[in-house]
């Protein structure tokens, strides 16, 4: 493969093993799941209730067993997106491309253990993208304005910084527009940074610490306070921890620093009062966990997606960003390919293939945004370095004194 692909398959196999490893753990504390497990997981899992069917009627899914979940069902809608277009995208392209194939195209949906809609399985946050934008015929650049703020834009950016592969803060601008139409406030601003630091680790020679520019440079508001505290938290870390009580003790450190942050508040599933509602001062717990997770662990994509997965709470999310980015950083050799082959047949789906449609997409994306580049630097040395009057005036009075082609 070549570096794109290698990436691009890295970036979505990557994250799809974290979504399966996490979506196990989702929802607890770190306590709790070493109680369930007798210890740390350490890979792929069963899940919580023995009988997933009717343990939580409000979510009957069968979460565990090396199952992906709604994270990566709307990573590969995305990627069928870029592949259609092969062009990068906004806020229209949600509504045009995003939500039909969310409404309109049964698929094998592994937590159901059925062939059913998109729209049937994710959460009511990722509905009301269908609801706004296809029944409400809302604008899609303003559709997200009154969601729940949470991750669910973020979770499926991985394709957006892929596309803008190297350059982060046109990976943050595209989704900063993409997800006008599904999120605000800190939960689009995640998105953005997201994408932002995808697109950095996977430039050639990046390194975490590219990353960590790259996040800090494009965010905002409690994202950014969020991001600088589990960095200054991190600094002077040792290095990835030698035991089980090394673990802990990053997670401890990790969650302490994402806290004041955190709109959600202690319990996960008993949220505080003002969770979830838009905010300059807060931010999606995601985001700045997988960060300090990452660095906890020095980039290395099995420790980090560990961590992830053991750290509890929104564990699938905060797994599918470390486990992203590391792969990125890392490459395909870097995912496990028992953990791929072991997710791919519990969840029925070829991800590999997913990461080289992406790259099919990217590489022609990045050819055509290599052109006008080029474009674009010849009319600037024309309007700074070249003549006064630009090419186009030079050409036509060429053409008036019968100089330009053709005059013979």
């Amino acid at each position: 493969m070549d570096w794109l692909q290698d990436r691009a398959v890295a970036v979505i196999t990557g994250a799809a093993v974290g979504d399966a490893l996490g979506g196990a753990t989702e929802g607890w504390t770190p306590e709790q799941i070493e109680e369930r497990h007798g210890g740390r997981v350490t890979g792929i899992v069963g899940p919580w209730y023995p009988n997933w069917r009717e343990a939580r009627p409000i979510a009957p899914y069968h979460k565990g067993d090396g199952h992906i979940t709604d994270d990566t069902l709307m990573t590969r809608a995305l990627v069928e997106v870029y592949a259609e277009r092969r062009a990068h995208l906004d806020a229209y392209a949600m509504a045009e491309d995003l939500v039909p194939l969310m409404i309109g195209e049964p698929r094998w949906i592994p937590e159901l253990e059925s062939t059913a809609l998109l729209l049937q399985r994710v959460f009511l946050a990722e509905k009301w993208i269908v609801a706004r934008l296809h029944y409400g015929h809302v604008d899609p650049r303003e559709a997200g304005v009154g969601n729940v703020v949470n991750c669910g834009a973020a979770m499926y950016m991985p394709p957006v910084g892929l596309a803008n592969a190297g350059d982060p803060h046109g990976a943050y601008a595209e989704a900063i527009d993409l997800t006008g139409a599904h999120q605000s406030s800190y939960g689009r601003e995640a998105a953005g940074v997201f994408a932002a630091m995808v697109a950095a680790a996977v430039a050639p020679g990046a390194t975490a610490d590219d990353v960590v520019a790259a996040a800090l440079e494009v965010a905002h508001d409690g994202t950014r306070d969020a991001l600088e505290s589990v960095v200054r938290a991190l600094d002077g870390w040792a290095g990835p921890p030698a035991d089980d009580e090394g673990e802990r003790e990053l997670a401890r450190l990790v969650r302490a620093a994402v806290e004041p942050f955190d709109s959600v508040g202690p319990h996960y599933r008993q949220m505080s009062r003002d969770a979830r509602r838009p905010s300059r001062t807060k931010a999606i717990e995601e985001l700045p966990a997988a960060l300090g997770l990452l660095l906890g662990h020095g980039g290395d994509y099995r420790g980090a997606v560990l961590a992830a997965v053991n750290y509890g709470r929104d564990a699938d999310s905060i797994a599918v960003m470390a486990g992203a980015v590391c792969a990125g950083l890392g490459g395909s050799a870097a995912v496990p390919a028992e953990w791929i082959d072991a997710v791919e047949a519990a969840s029925r789906m070829d991800i590999r293939a997913t990461g080289r449609l992406m790259a099919s997409a990217a590489a022609d994306i990045l050819r055509a945004d290599r052109e006008r580049a080029l474009a674009r630097l010849r009319g600037m040395d024309a309007l700074i370095g070249g003549d006064p009057a630009g090419p186009a005036a030079a050409g036509g009075a060429a053409a008036a004194d019968g100089s330009g082609d053709g005059a013979a």
